[in-house]
């Protein structure tokens, strides 16, 4: 587990934070930019010096101000991959990445290197130059070179931010392959909610240079401290969920959840695998009985728990169907229909408002 408990000024900007993230999966670190990701994840590398606290991975100690002990980043033992591959340029991506392998015992790193490559599906890059690589490419070899190191943390500072959309689909399993397969504790640094959801398993917040929550993602970001740091324009409902049954004839899946199941398009998924949907608050409508002759395909029934009136045109329901599902409507529409709490009513969610093309719409691969 890496343990964080540490205050740093760095220039005019000061940074607490304090968290716990678990030995293995990915931690999403999540913030608007300028909130201080990046100066947090060159404090866990080593690259800036915090001016108090302590940070220890497992049962080594990396920093402790008290105790006067600050761990090189040479010796921390943790892959860094940047925004930008930073690769060799005058080096072949087999010479990038053999630089990575200079901690292993000899004997390891033949079938290290094998082993690295063949996860990453770089073999047939091995002879190029970083020039003639795409970005996403590069990120992968970038990524290797880090694994190759023998890292006990990996630190990713929003390593898509620079790549298309086409270039990050194409990285993206990659990433969930890693996380899979190497069991590695990741720090994955963000702002991007759809890749948090997609990747992560534990989520921190911070926020002008505060970490202002931490715990499971399920948890955080379906709570206020989310709402609060994204905005109302983001807000929605993730659910786990898991592949119940595969209609090809409709290309449509059904995934089912503590409050019944949902169908989705698309069938390139596989019986039992868990996938998480991320349903958009504006996405949802609220019927008082069940609908008849409508396209919509997903009616859940639940109960009214809660309703804000925020000042503006429109109200947020949240609904009780086997898990806190949150609606968007208009004032207009609540006041017709005389929503209050208690209330037994339908959520209504279009199939392709789950579209897993879409951006904020997508159910995606769970852990």
């Amino acid at each position: 587990m890496l343990s964080v408990d540490i205050a740093a000024r760095l220039g005019d900007f000061e940074l607490e934070a304090r968290f716990e993230a678990p030995a293995s999966g990915v931690t999403a670190l999540f913030g608007r930019s300028g909130a201080g990701k990046t100066s947090l994840t060159n404090i866990l590398a080593g690259l800036a010096r915090p001016s108090r606290g302590r940070i220890a991975l497992g049962d080594r100690v990396l920093f402790d101000a008290a105790k006067r002990v600050n761990v090189p980043p040479d010796k921390r033992q943790i892959g860094y991959i940047f925004q930008e591959g930073r690769l060799f340029p005058h080096k072949t991506v087999r010479a990038n990445l053999a630089y990575g392998l200079g901690r292993l015992a000899p004997e390891q790193r033949a079938a290290r290197f094998d082993e690295v490559v063949d996860l990453l599906g770089i073999t047939p890059l091995l002879e190029r130059r970083p020039k003639t690589l795409s970005g996403g490419e590069k990120q992968r070899v970038a990524i290797g070179r880090a694994l190759l190191s023998g890292p006990d943390l990996l630190l990713m500072d929003e390593p898509l931010t620079a790549l298309d959309a086409a270039r990050r689909a194409e990285i993206l399993p990659y990433v969930e392959h890693l996380r899979d397969v190497e069991r590695l504790p990741i720090i994955w640094v963000s702002h991007d909610v759809d890749e948090i959801i997609r990747l992560a398993d534990h989520l921190v917040l911070i926020d002008q240079g505060r970490v202002t929550a931490s715990g499971p993602l399920i948890e955080i970001i379906n709570g206020p401290d989310f709402r609060a740091a994204t905005g109302r324009r983001e807000d929605g409902t993730v659910i786990e969920t898991t592949v119940a049954a595969k209609d090809a004839a409709n290309a449509l899946t059904h995934l089912r959840f503590p409050g019944g199941e949902l169908r989705v398009p698309g069938v390139n998924v596989t019986l039992g695998q868990r996938l998480r949907v991320h349903i958009m608050a504006k996405d949802v409508a609220i019927a008082l009985d069940p609908p008849r002759g409508i396209s919509v395909l997903n009616c859940l029934a639940g109960r009214i728990v809660g309703i804000s009136d925020p000042d503006g045109a429109d109200v947020d329901v949240e609904i009780d169907v086997g898990v806190r599902l949150r609606a968007r409507i208009t004032r207009y529409s609540a006041r017709l229909l005389a929503l209050k709490e208690g209330q037994t009513v339908h959520a209504l969610i279009k199939a392709m408002a789950l579209d897993r093309t879409g951006r904020n719409r997508s159910g995606t691969p769970g852990t």
